[in-house]
């Protein structure tokens, strides 16, 4: 039988990479967000955690670490910082300054969230291939309940799971080089919260090909607003 902790085990899963065409469709994201968002939005502090450089100008590209092979998604062509909305769902983005940690490499960090009842953990991110791995909800009744994450790859590939597609990129960065035409993928992905109890914190997988740039939670649609 499989025993569940509180501590989150590393895990390595991942899947090859899709091989077909890309139909890169029209990007996702509204700068600033529009004046009337879901208002139910409670966007995730994710500073204290960010441990990688995901993103770098095209002048200085050899600070790059999305993967191993440190590769990076331009800098120019990602979201500015602050609030910006994907499907009216806001988002806070983080700083993309040379050489700074822009994203969380899932490690199992602990992150503690608004306390509140929520419908849905939503996140913008990407994976080194495309990845599917477990989540931990923590409540404040101390229930722990595990849900599927699922990242399609940044490299030049489809929405394997559903996805929004928030940014295709023109190019992708290498440690010596920018390589035009090989798209970066940046998406807006959705874990559902079914248990009707206080939030307290979200325990990310140990699984270094997921990658986070931001996080927000959404309300139930009966809390106040």
């Amino acid at each position: 039988m499989l025993q569940h902790s509180n501590e989150a085990p590393l895990s390595m899963v991942a899947v090859r990479p899709y091989s077909g065409p890309v139909t890169v469709g029209p990007d996702s994201v509204t700068e600033p967000p529009p004046e009337s968002p879901h208002v139910g939005c409670r966007p995730v502090d994710l500073a204290p955690h960010r441990n990688n450089v995901g993103s770098t100008p095209a002048s200085g590209t050899r600070n790059g670490a999305f993967n191993i092979w440190g590769n990076s998604f331009p800098a120019e062509e990602l979201p500015p910082p602050g609030l910006c909305a994907v499907d009216q769902v806001v988002y806070d983005f983080p700083p993309t300054e040379p050489g700074t940690a822009d994203n969380v490499r899932a490690a199992g960090q602990f992150v503690e969230v608004p306390a509140g009842r929520y419908d849905w953990l939503y996140v913008l991110g990407a994976a080194e291939r495309r990845v599917e791995d477990e989540l931990a909800f923590h409540f404040a009744d101390g229930a722990v309940d595990f849900e599927q994450l699922r990242l399609s790859d940044f490299w030049a590939a489809p929405a394997w799971f559903g996805e929004t597609q928030v940014r295709a990129t023109r190019s992708m960065h290498y440690p010596f080089h920018v390589q035009a035409g090989v798209p970066a993928m940046l998406w807006s992905q959705r874990v559902p919260v079914t248990r009707r109890s206080v939030l307290s914190a979200v325990r990310l997988p140990r699984n270094p090909a997921v990658h986070l740039f931001a996080a927000t939670l959404v309300l139930s649609g009966g809390e106040q607003r």
